[in-house]
């Protein structure tokens, strides 16, 4: 099965263009201000919505909704308060978006029923809210199929992939990148971007 490569962070129309000609499987564009990756503009997604998915940080699922409709999303990697996520990821596959669920590599989570995984490295770890360019131990993996993610680029990338423990082979689909793929925060590097792409492409999951 071919790995998808996710590149994330996406700011610039210019650099969502190149990461999907070059052949990202998925394009991440943030909706958090504070963050330095954050999208003011997200119709630089409307070319790509078969594959672009919102990364937004969130009180509900409602919120989510109102803003995946408005731009055409139909994939959504959201953050949530973990009171209520149970309800809110259900109310968001029930409204048909397709849910990459944030999964920090922290013990004591609530298992809870999404379309994909983003396994990373945790806020208590980081003390920031997705990514941080951090790796994590892959202690507490997801309940599902999963993407990789945290401190990944084309350096590290089939390393990590290969620490994976034998049991967990069969749930990895693919890649997640962001800050790693950077000149400086919201500008991606063509050259990183483009070995990233191959160096996941290159893989093989289960």
């Amino acid at each position: 099965m071919t790995v998808l490569a996710k590149v994330c962070g996406l700011v610039r129309a210019e650099d969502a263009a190149f990461a999907a000609a070059t052949g990202a499987d998925l394009l991440g564009f943030v909706s958090h201000p504070p963050s330095p990756r954050h999208c003011a503009d997200l119709a630089v997604a409307a070319p790509y919505l078969d594959r672009a998915v919102l990364v937004q940080v969130a009180g509900s699922a409602e919120e989510v909704i109102s803003v995946a409709r408005r731009h055409g999303f139909r994939k959504v990697q959201p953050y949530l308060p973990a009171f209520r996520r149970q309800a809110d990821i259900r109310a968001l596959r029930e409204s048909g978006l397709q849910v990459l669920l944030p999964w920090a590599d922290e013990a004591g989570q609530i298992p809870v029923l999404a379309d994909l995984y983003v396994w990373e490295t945790g806020a208590a770890a980081t003390g920031v809210v997705g990514g941080s360019g951090r790796t994590h131990a892959m202690a507490f993996p997801p309940p599902g199929d999963f993407l990789l993610a945290g401190g990944l680029d084309a350096t590290n990338l089939q390393e990590r992939v290969g620490s994976l423990p034998a049991s967990l082979r069969a749930g990895f689909r693919g890649a997640d990148a962001a800050s790693r793929l950077e000149q400086a925060p919201g500008l991606k590097d063509p050259a990183k971007v483009t070995a990233f792409i191959r160096t996941a492409h290159a893989l093989e999951s289960a």
